[in-house]
């Protein structure tokens, strides 16, 4: 397939996940209008306070914050939340065939945002690198202010060499770098951001964004649109 169909292909993709999320807000918000601001404000916190205390419980030094009812993501079925997650010291090798360390390569003082991907994904992988591809586009001059990292979950098949021809595909400058390593790197990782379900198959979009060094990263399940990621960006930056 070349470039153009491959570029016509994500266009569909981002055109059919919009539809989508459209039709989810109707009933959404039809919803949200039967309980009342009340009683939706606290089956949200209720929700957030449940999920925190069991499904966020399984990452390695996580501390979940419950600001969802602050910050309600924009796009129906996109979670947010903020957690202090506790990253590792470990080795990634950059598509350059750099190693390099982290949480260091996290910390050079910029905003970070994050994913985790595969490059034989054909379906959640190609939406949520597009979504990235074309938020980097609306940063437009800002775009060397943010770090984007992308991490491979299949590092034995995601050579620095596929990485590069993968990131080619998104038309990603230098500030957006995608990552691999050993599979027990890579686990490791997952594991801190609470992601690793035991198999590439089980894997599910997620984003996390942080604004400096020492703060809390913003969990966002579910495919966050670039309108989302600005969102987000604006009030880490401007807010």
């Amino acid at each position: 397939m070349n470039d153009r169909a491959m570029n016509l292909r994500r266009r569909r993709q981002l055109l059919m996940l919009g539809g989508l999320l459209v039709g989810a807000a109707v009933p959404a918000a039809r919803r949200a209008r039967a309980e009342g601001p009340a009683n939706q404000m606290d089956h949200m916190d209720h929700m957030d306070h449940m999920d925190q205390m069991g499904g966020m419980q399984g990452a390695a030094g996580a501390a979940p914050m419950d600001h969802s009812h602050h910050h309600a993501a924009a796009v129906p079925g996109v979670k947010r939340r903020e957690i202090a997650y506790r990253i590792p010291e470990l080795t990634l090798v950059r598509q350059d065939g750099t190693r390099v360390r982290f949480p260091q390569e996290f910390d050079d003082g910029r905003p970070v945002v994050l994913d985790f991907i595969y490059t034989s994904c054909t379906e959640i992988c190609p939406v949520t690198s597009q979504i990235f591809s074309e938020f980097q586009q609306r940063l437009g001059a800002e775009r060397s202010r943010v770090k984007m990292v992308s991490i491979s979950i299949d590092p034995e098949y995601d050579t620095p060499a596929r990485l590069t021809q993968y990131a080619k595909k998104y038309n990603a400058t230098s500030q957006w770098q995608h990552y691999t390593g050993t599979q027990e790197a890579s686990v490791a990782m997952q594991r801190a951001f609470d992601v690793y379900r035991g198999d590439k198959m089980n894997h599910f979009p997620v984003t996390f964004m942080r604004s400096a060094p020492g703060r809390p990263w913003v969990r966002l399940e579910g495919f966050a649109t670039p309108d989302v990621l600005m969102q987000e960006y604006d009030g880490m930056t401007k807010g």
